[in-house]
């Protein structure tokens, strides 16, 4: 009996070894799970830390890539006010050397063909001011023609906006067909390139009896669609529950327009005023078909009359042309981008 007891004490001892033999393989395998588990995160983690290094490479590659392009283009897009503005300080005998055969005329008046290359130029051999000397003191007629171009814009650039915010501000304000078809017939008139109305202009001036006036330039140009489709756009973005907290607090439609819609829109006005001053400042079409009085056409048309013993002045009346633009788009660039990016008092 004793014997049989042992026995099965044995043989209980040998299962309850087999049992923990079994508990501690299992804990291992679990063990070694865990850290199959580690190790494979471990590996995840350094493989998207690396595909992440690697998008990171290939974006800051597009990126400079895309910034090389874009900076190649713009260089040879300054380049021709670049060599403008260099060359207006030449002087006049550097201007022939470089560019004489451009601007060479054989003995019946017409153009010699060019055999020699021409030699670009875009620093001086010796800086020269006598080209400006001579088109700001010794040569009124050049400052004649920039104060005819002043003369022509400034009115339609003020009063196009006047026109502009009041009609664009009874289109985003109030609805129907006969907005709709008004609309419609100002944006196909946007579309249409100005030399398709040229002809039509010439008739009704001629009809007005403005012909060889600046009437004839100041009204086709205060009437213009552009700056109010552009505003019309732009008001409508203009939160309705502004306009009815103003309402109810008592407030009529001028002041509505005055005190909300002109101080939202203040940018898109600016950006309107940029694009149609640097619109009408380079007319040519418009005065040497309507102003048949050579002496009150604009500095733009007269630059492309400039003889060929004048090149130096050309370059000096070219750069003087370019300041008012310059200065006009550096001055309102900030309101530019308010235009942009901020629509209707909402930020974009």
């Amino acid at each position: 009996m004793i014997k049989e007891d042992n026995q099965y004490a044995v043989r209980v001892d040998d299962k309850t070894g087999d049992i923990d033999e079994l508990v501690r393989l299992h804990e291992m395998g679990k063990k070694q799970q865990k850290a199959r588990k580690n190790i494979s995160m471990e590996l995840l983690r350094k493989m998207d830390k690396r595909a992440a290094k690697t998008r990171r490479i290939l974006y800051l590659t597009k990126i400079s890539i895309a910034t090389i392009v874009a900076a190649i283009f713009a260089i040879q897009f300054l380049l021709p006010i670049v060599l403008t503005i260099s060359n207006s300080f030449m002087t006049s005998a550097e201007i022939a050397s470089n560019y004489g055969t451009v601007f060479a005329i054989n003995s019946n008046g017409g153009k010699v063909y060019i055999s020699e290359k021409v030699n670009l130029k875009f620093i001086p051999d010796m800086v020269s001011f006598s080209q400006y000397a001579t088109v700001l003191f010794k040569s009124p007629e050049y400052l004649l023609k920039f104060w005819n171009s002043v003369v022509l814009v400034g009115p339609i650039v003020l009063f196009q906006l006047i026109v502009a915010t009041l009609a664009s501000y009874g289109f985003a304000r109030y609805t129907g067909k006969v907005r709709a078809v008004i609309f419609f017939s100002y944006v196909i008139l946007m579309l249409m390139p100005y030399q398709v109305t040229l002809v039509p202009n010439y008739l009704v001036s001629d009809w007005l009896k403005i012909l060889d006036t600046y009437w004839a330039i100041w009204l086709p140009g205060i009437f213009s669609p552009f700056a109010v489709f552009l505003l019309t756009k732009f008001m409508k973005r203009i939160p309705t529950s502004m306009i009815e907290a103003a309402q109810i607090d008592g407030a009529g439609e001028w002041q509505i327009y005055r005190r909300i819609c002109l101080p939202l829109c203040k940018g898109a006005i600016c950006s309107a005023a940029i694009l149609v001053f640097i619109d009408y400042w380079n007319m040519v079409e418009q005065p040497l078909i309507l102003l048949a009085d050579g002496e009150k056409h604009p500095l733009s048309v007269f630059l492309s009359k400039i003889n060929s013993g004048e090149v130096g002045l050309a370059f000096a009346v070219a750069t003087i042309y370019m300041v008012p633009t310059l200065l006009v788009f550096l001055y309102g660039e900030e309101y530019l981008v308010d235009g942009i990016t901020y629509q209707g008092g909402v930020k974009g």
